[in-house]
């Protein structure tokens, strides 16, 4: 038994493709750096969800380029804690989940299960939304008609993980390759004074002190950050086949590191592409009100004039919705195996996920129509924020304890920046809770 934890781990995470891909330990960097590459753009998607657009959208519609700064320190917090995560999977051969259902108490355990799932239902309610959303604006298809198609993405799961998790991972980087590129022909079209925008990566004393600004700040750390992408991180990694010796750990760990680092970047440049869309479209014609995707959409061509702007715009969401359930699913996947050890047929438990998120927007489409959803869409991010801490507390009192980590414990100074980044992140969802309510 491995000290620091009470019991071995017996139970794989993931173990349908657990190890399923062969990493080689000699040949160029480059070439051992692809074989690790993966895990990091699955994590990305988090970061780039619908509930991200609305407070991206908000905040360069109102102020410009200068919450250009709170999207990189986010991406910078996001950066440190799945560098955390993707660590303690492959030092201790557990994901988060396995790790809390160790650590704690079982009625503990259970508790941070169930905020688990509500944070992944909440999550999955943004991406079901922000998708039936797409396909209104795209197709015409009414969101509740809309919400119903999201189900099917379950099947496209299933198929391509039984057809192997490289699949997987290759559909979700086609996706953001697609999202990457609709964002660069806005862009160019909205042509943003550069200026500007190198000006808005500057941290303004405004954020602070403009209790507006300080509110959406807050609302677009809430919206980045994700809980169920620190539980998913710390399994997907363990699908490499690496060798598990403290070399072969260490090696892992700095691949696995640059992946991670260089998706976030990718992810933060989609996030500010879309709030300096935002910026140079509406703050700069004097549409400052705009917070809403439908309105966003509908004012993008006579602004942009460019009759493709609006469906472009659209097309980028649906990739960004889709991209971001198939991921939402395989978390809730990790986190009923690794915190209650159920083992449930990979579709019956994510027909339950999908389920969980598509009655209630089901509900609230047919009940209140478009402004409903956009309320729905705040209110995921808000849930999302109360179960952050939860998430992120025990991945730094893990990765932190030379026990549990042996050799691959966080040294001092990271520990010291983890803890201060945790208590910052928890503060600032307080606040945001506390003007939301």
């Amino acid at each position: 038994m491995a000290k620091g934890w009470k019991s071995d781990n017996l139970t794989k995470s993931l173990p349908e493709v657990h190890a399923s891909i062969p990493v080689p330990e000699t040949g160029s960097f480059l070439k051992r750096l692809m074989a690790f590459a993966g895990p990091g753009l699955m994590v990305a998607v988090g970061y780039m969800d619908p509930g991200n657009w609305a407070t991206d959208i908000a905040g360069g519609s109102r102020f410009g380029y200068t919450l250009l700064s709170v999207i990189l320190i986010s991406n910078l917090f996001a950066m440190l804690l799945q560098h955390l995560s993707l660590k303690l999977g492959i030092a201790t051969g557990r994901d988060l989940a396995q790790a809390c259902r160790d650590h704690y108490s079982r009625p503990v355990s259970v508790a941070l299960w169930v905020l688990c799932e509500i944070a992944i239902a909440a999550c999955d309610l943004a991406e079901v939304i922000g998708s039936a959303i797409a396909l209104n604006l795209l197709f015409g298809i009414p969101l509740a008609v809309g919400v119903c198609i999201t189900a099917l993405d379950v099947l496209v799961l299933l198929y391509l993980q039984h057809k192997g998790f490289r699949w997987l991972e290759s559909i979700v980087g086609a996706l953001i390759f697609v999202i990457l590129l609709c964002f660069a022909y806005e862009i160019i079209l909205a042509q943003p004074a550069v200026a500007a925008v190198l000006g808005g990566l500057v941290p303004h004393k405004e954020v602070i002190t403009n209790p507006d600004m300080l509110y959406i700040a807050i609302g677009i750390l809430g919206a980045t950050v994700m809980p169920h992408n620190l539980y998913l991180h710390s399994s997907i990694v363990q699908t490499r086949d690496f060798a598990q010796t403290e070399s072969g750990r260490r090696n892992a760990i700095k691949f696995a590191t640059i992946d991670s680092t260089l998706s976030l970047f990718l992810a933060f440049f989609i996030n500010a592409a879309i709030l300096i869309l935002s910026a140079a479209a509406f703050h700069t014609s004097g549409n400052h009100q705009v917070a809403d995707i439908t309105d966003a959409h509908r004012l993008l061509d006579p602004l942009l004039g460019a009759t493709l702007a609006s469906v472009v715009f659209a097309v980028a969401l649906l990739a960004s919705g889709q991209n971001s359930t198939l991921t939402g699913t395989l978390a809730g996947q990790i986190v009923m195996e690794g915190f209650l050890d159920i083992r449930l047929k990979p579709w019956l438990r994510r027909l339950i996920t999908r389920l969980i998120a598509i009655v209630p927007a089901l509900i609230v489409t047919v009940l209140y129509g478009e402004k409903g959803t956009s309320e729905l869409l705040v209110f995921s991010q808000v849930v999302l924020s109360i179960q952050l801490s939860f998430a992120v507390v025990p991945l730094v009192l893990f990765t932190s304890d030379k026990l549990k980590m042996g050799i691959f414990v966080n040294p001092r100074w990271l520990t010291v920046l983890s803890w201060a980044v945790a208590g910052l992140i928890i503060v600032l969802n307080v606040v945001l809770l506390a003007g939301t309510v």
